[in-house]
């Protein structure tokens, strides 16, 4: 234990009183201990603030659950255990010791196998915040006790002067390295302490203890190792004094990372009973006596002294003998028997015949008188039964005792002391007066305090004590003795104190002590044997002259939210009797210059604690008290805001109080100003900054991440600011020269989750599109839906830090910009294709030829087209014509150029879109004007993201050469190029040619003209073709189908 608290004291000093940081050291480990013993763990906290008094907290970690906290015990809560050690904890055999305010002892008795493992001290936060540590472990092993101590149990009976020979076996089968002491012990007596008789140390030093090094030097006492576990005792010569129990015990020793070596276990072995027969039966007797010349009055005391072997065994009867007259007879039964006057003198108290000891007898005399003067002699029987049974006596007279006895004479002396030979106003003068070589304790001394003023003036008398301790003031000073300022005491049989509590500068000057000695004579009358003073200056300090307050702090600036001490330092130091009211004061840095400063709080010198309207807004944040010698005045501010930035001062007043319990102002001081600047914390926002760029094809979807890093307090809350800035980006990514200044608001979610939308989203119709979402504290995600070539640019985030004050009110710590995103919208990519093999036509007048224009690839399964068809003929100088034009929209005519020969019941033009990739155009009636070289152009057109059609891309066919031949007239051409006529001809005429031949004859018969009318200029029927129609649904969302059908035959 010790060792503990020479550790424990280390740490402390090495720690200091200045440490900054809370600290918290534990026992250095790994601690090896055994099972059953009593185990110890000592812990310390410095640098800590707030509380005085730490609490601690123990807690145990096993190897097979290390992150699983088992509760042991704590100094704070009773209920703190858990369940495995609860009921050992209320047993009290586990439990903590204090040593100090920040100290203790963890005591774990009868240690447990289970009690293995990683021990961890936690001390609670009471510093307002958290800085340094708060914990510390160390490692506790648990071994079995295998310790074992073995001597055989027996009686021994020994004639004094024989030799002894005891043998012990210890052993142990521990694994760590440990050191074993082995002791051979001896108990005379039942209930006696163990003498120790030799021990062989941990460090394999052989000490004999006190009352056997002698023997041990002289070789009449051994310790032997005479195997690897046996260690024999041997003693030469026995005494008397070596009777007893003998027994040997064996401690394990094993040495702690400190370098301490701490005994694990220890045991003894079974006791052997040893009888010692002594030699022979003399005694021998001693008077003695202080000395042998008194004062008459003072006491006597006479001791006769038996030295003889087992004297608790035999039976002595001791006389006292005054100058060959009996005084008193003390038999083996101890009662004593006096004789003659004695018997008075006994029955007043003035003497005392008693048996101390067994061999210690005693004669004491109160008060000697002069006829004591003589000698004094003891007389010693010793009655011994024989075996016969009869009884033999042997006497033996101590040598003559001369005791002299001197009438009294005062030799009495004086000193007068006292506490400061200056004091402060205030404070109490105490003066302590000791006589010296007085006669006897019982003499009566009275004693008379006076007062001078040290400048020639008279005594006057202060108080007086009489022998009985009566107690009479002065008659100048009687009303402040009646108020308790004077008093005076007997300290002692021969010390007296005076007291001059609520001193004065007037009470500066001369004190005297005059002490008078007093003998109560025969007739119990008092008679005055003599009178000595002494004298003593003593000052008065008024507290004006040293009286002083000073104001200060540790933390002239402070952050939001965190707190502040202001000290008062009052000297000089506290006196009840003149103690100081403190008053706080504040002026606001918010406040004009002139502005007063107004009180806080006021500590006054009753004890009471005033607070002032100014303090109301300051609420349960502000706390103040004093430190115990009450000259140190704390104000202590806890989450500081704008409102406590100013400056501070304290006022300082002493109080006197007067004999009479009244208070009266003695003198006032003003400290010097103290500044307290609060500001806002050191903002620690920190966002993703990285560039990026996000490259998409248009009514994709766009998002961008906005993530927070670092901010500076968990408190803190956040206002995104989405900003884009017009038109393509730079190539570095980020906004060209202007950056943020030339970036729009797109949106804004501020830090109470307030939306609304910038002018940019309102301008470019982006409001349902956009979407703002705050995926977790720290990420915020933009996504812009449907995106459009136009919504290309540079996109970043602005996040603004909101921290509240301690009043409640929100304040902007910080602004800090992400990194750029490069959003780059592109429309689809252009896959157009157009079939571009060349081909050449040869047809022959009137008939028709057909133009096709085939789109194997396309951009989109969405798009859509607009096909026209160009003509270059021959000396144009390159110059086309349109011949047929649909646009995207399926209208004709609404392509990309207006044909020369409009759509209608009497185009030549047929079109037709036999699948989505596949257009024709059929030319009917073929004229040598359709010569030349044709081609198509196709236009691709897709919808953007806002419902409207534009153009992707164009591709031109290859060139389809046309020629056209003349036509020859013949009857077959005639009919072949008619499909009507032909059928007619081949066909039709057999079955009706005869009535065909009726009715034309009989139409001609009777109306010849008409007939004529109706006949062509080579006299056939004329055959006509009805004008060719179109089909067309401007609604259609497919292109038309045009349609030249051929005409019925009338």
């Amino acid at each position: 234990m010790e060792n503990l608290v020479l550790i424990f004291i280390s740490c402390v000093l090495l720690a200091g009183p200045g440490a900054a940081d809370r600290l918290v050291t534990i026992q250095a480990g790994p601690l090896v201990r055994t099972e059953g013993s009593h185990a110890t763990i000592w812990c310390n906290v410095t640098g800590y603030r707030g509380a005085v008094v730490q609490d601690f907290e123990w807690s145990l970690y096993l190897a097979s659950a290390p992150e699983r906290e088992i509760r042991v015990v704590s100094t704070r809560h009773g209920d703190y255990s858990y369940a495995a050690y609860s009921s050992r904890v209320a047993a009290g055999d586990i439990y903590v010791e204090r040593l100090s305010a920040d100290a203790v002892v963890l005591h774990i008795s009868r240690l447990q196998a289970r009690d293995q493992g990683l021990f961890e001290c936690y001390t609670p936060n009471t510093d307002g915040e958290y800085r340094g540590s708060y914990n510390a472990k160390t490692n506790l092993t648990v071994i079995p006790d295998t310790l074992s101590v073995t001597s055989t149990a027996q009686t021994l009976n020994k004639v004094e002067g024989d030799s002894l020979q005891l043998t012990c076996d210890v052993s142990r089968q521990t694994q760590q390295h440990t050191h074993l002491s082995v002791g051979w012990y001896l108990r005379s007596e039942a209930g006696a302490p163990p003498q120790d008789l030799l021990t062989l140390s941990r460090d394999f030093v052989l000490r004999a203890g006190g009352p056997y090094k002698q023997r041990f030097a002289s070789g009449d006492l051994r310790l032997d190792k005479t195997g690897s576990t046996a260690y024999k005792l041997t003693v030469h010569r026995l005494q008397p004094a070596d009777q007893g129990l003998l027994y040997c015990e064996a401690a394990e020793w094993i040495q702690d990372p400190d370098r301490s070596w701490y005994a694990m276990t220890r045991k003894q072995s079974e006791k052997t009973v040893l009888k010692i027969q002594p030699a022979e039966k003399d005694f021998s007797i001693q008077v003695s006596t202080e000395r042998r010349a008194y004062t008459a009055g003072e006491p006597l005391e006479l001791r006769c002294s038996i030295d003889a072997q087992n004297v608790q065994e035999r039976y002595f009867s001791v006389s006292w003998v005054f100058s060959s007259s009996q005084v008193a007879v003390v038999g083996p039964n101890a009662v004593p028997v006096l004789v003659g006057d004695y018997v008075q003198r006994e029955a007043t108290g003035q003497l005392t015949v008693r048996k101390e000891s067994p061999s210690v007898y005693l004669l004491k005399l109160q008060s000697l008188r002069p006829e004591d003067t003589g000698k004094y002699t003891c007389r010693v029987t010793e009655r011994e039964r024989t075996l016969t049974g009869d009884f033999i006596d042997r006497s033996k007279r101590s040598r003559n005792v001369q005791i002299t006895v001197q009438p009294l004479r005062s030799n009495m002396t004086v000193s007068l002391s006292s506490n400061s030979t200056e004091v402060e106003e205030g404070r109490t003068i105490q003066l302590t007066c000791e006589a010296h070589s007085v006669l006897d304790k019982a003499t009566g001394l009275s004693v008379t305090w006076r007062w001078a003023d040290g400048k020639g003036g008279a005594k006057q008398d202060l108080a007086a004590l009489d022998g009985e301790g009566v107690a009479k003031p002065g008659p100048t000073y009687s009303e402040r003795a009646a108020y308790g300022e004077i008093r005076v005491e007997r300290i002692g049989p021969s010390a007296f104190l005076l007291a001059v509590h609520n001193s004065v500068p007037g009470d500066e000057g001369q004190y005297e002590c005059a002490v008078s000695e007093w003998v109560q004579g025969t007739n119990r009358s008092w008679e005055k044997m003599g009178e000595k003073s002494a004298t003593k200056s003593m000052s008065v300090k008024a507290v004006e002259s040293s009286f002083s307050v000073s104001a200060s702090s540790r933390k002239p600036s402070v952050t939001y939210g965190d707190s502040f001490d202001l000290q008062c330092i009052v000297k000089p130091r506290h006196n009840p009797r003149v103690p100081a009211a403190v008053t706080w004061r504040f002026k606001s840095s918010e406040g004009a210059g002139d502005a007063p400063f107004q009180d806080l709080v006021t500590f006054s010198h009753d004890g009471t604690l005033q607070w002032s309207k100014a303090s109301l807004g300051m609420g349960a944040r502000t706390t103040v008290d004093r430190t115990g010698n009450v000259s140190n005045f704390r104000l202590s501010i806890s989450r500081a805001g704008p409102g406590e930035s100013g400056t501070y001062r304290c006022l300082a007043q002493l109080w006197r109080r007067t004999y009479n319990r009244t208070w009266a102002k003695v003198a006032e001081r003003t400290s010097n100003p103290l500044g307290i600047n609060v500001v806002k914390p050191a903002p620690k926002l920190r966002l993703h900054q990285s560039n990026q760029s996000v490259v998409l094809v248009e009514d994709g979807r766009v998002q961008i991440n906005c993530s927070i890093l670092a901010q500076t307090s968990a408190e803190s809350q956040h206002t995104v600011l989405w900003f884009a800035r017009r038109g393509a980006p730079d190539e570095a990514g980020g906004p060209s020269e202007g950056g943020e200044a030339q970036a729009e608001l797109l949106l804004k979610i501020n830090h109470n989750s307030a939306f609304e939308y910038g002018a940019y989203a309102e301008e470019e119709r982006l409001q349902s599109r956009v979407q703002a979402e705050r995926l977790s504290a720290q990420l915020h995600r933009l996504t812009l839906h449907r995106a459009e070539a136009a919504d290309s640019g540079t996109y970043f985030c602005l996040v603004e830090e909101w921290l509240p004050d301690p009043s409640g009110a929100w304040y902007l710590l910080a602004r800090e910009a992400s990194g750029f995103t490069r959003v780059v919208v592109k429309q689809p990519e252009v896959r157009l294709q157009v079939e571009e093999t060349e081909s050449n036509v040869t047809v022959q007048e009137s008939s028709s030829f057909r133009l096709g224009c085939s789109i194997p690839s396309q951009s989109s399964r969405e798009s859509r087209f607009s096909v026209s068809w160009y003509v270059a003929r021959a000396g144009r100088d390159g110059a086309e014509d349109c011949v047929f034009s649909i646009g995207h929209d399926a209208v004709f005519g609404n392509g990309n150029c207006s044909p020369s020969e409009a759509p209608g019941p009497d185009s030549r033009l047929r079109f037709e879109r036999t699948t989505s990739d596949l257009y024709s155009l059929t030319v009917q009636q073929a004229r040598s004007g359709d010569e030349g070289n044709y081609s198509c152009l196709v236009e691709e057109w897709l919808l953007n993201p806002r419902k409207a059609w534009y153009r992707l891309a164009a591709s031109r066919s290859g060139v389809t050469v046309v020629a056209v031949l003349p036509q020859v007239s013949t009857l077959m051409s005639v009919v072949c190029s008619n499909e009507s006529l032909f059928y007619f001809v081949f066909f039709y005429p057999f079955p009706i040619f005869g009535l065909l031949l009726i009715a034309v004859l009989l139409v001609r018969y009777k109306a010849r003209g008409s007939s004529k009318s109706q006949e062509g200029k080579n006299g056939a029927p004329l055959l006509w073709i009805k004008e060719p129609h179109l089909n067309y649904s401007p609604t259609c969302l497919d292109p038309p189908t045009l349609g030249l059908h051929p005409g019925s035959v009338e």
